[in-house]
């Protein structure tokens, strides 16, 4: 049984429409990245330029994303099987692919793990399961409290009904966003931080 609360949240929830992302959050491409038999995610940065990259390891191996222009830099069809995923390792990791080759990335999915659900500058993602298992990914501006209507302060950004979510968080910098199905990437982006004084 649920409270009247709980209720009114899950009704709250299941109204709410998927919308675009705010400004300043840009959506990298105009379509999901697919990526069948998705098993997890992880942010890195890379090396040369500075840009969020996002690794993603699948039943294909591992998988290495510009995470501003979505553009695949790397590709590990055939990784060594004692690494190919994050549960061969205590703290989730598998070792990169290309400018990442020997750097470890933590692995949030299946196996366990997370990523950052805040950014330095306030923005906070959820997930929600008002008709589990189909999750709803909840991107907002008010830390979390989703008040208000659906377009003022939080925004329903993804909704995971043709596929398992794996992961859904920002990068370590605050300036990506990723949510990873067991089949897509679907990637936002923007160009900085507003934290005020």
């Amino acid at each position: 049984m649920i409270t009247e609360y709980q209720q009114r949240l899950r009704e709250r929830y299941l109204a709410a429409a998927v919308m675009s992302a705010p400004a300043p959050w840009q959506p990298v491409l105009d379509h999901r990245i697919a990526v069948g038999g998705l098993l997890g995610i992880g942010f890195a940065v890379h090396p040369d330029t500075g840009h969020d990259l996002v690794m993603v390891v699948s039943s294909d191996g591992h998988g290495l994303f510009d995470a501003v222009t979505g553009e695949k830099i790397a590709r590990d069809r055939d990784p060594d099987p004692a690494t190919s995923t994050p549960d061969a390792h205590p703290d989730l990791t598998c070792p990169g692919p290309g400018p990442l080759a020997g750097t470890p990335v933590r692995i949030a999915g299946l196996f366990g793990g997370g990523l950052h659900s805040t950014t330095p500058d306030g923005w906070t993602l959820d997930t929600a399961s008002p008709e589990w298992p189909h999750d709803r990914v909840i991107l907002s501006a008010d830390g979390g409290a989703h008040k208000g209507p659906t377009g003022g302060t939080w925004w329903h950004v993804f909704h995971s009904e043709y596929s398992e979510l794996r992961a859904a968080g920002f990068s370590p910098s605050g300036l990506t966003l990723a949510v990873a199905t067991s089949s897509d990437l679907t990637l936002w982006t923007r160009p900085e931080l507003r934290i005020e004084d």
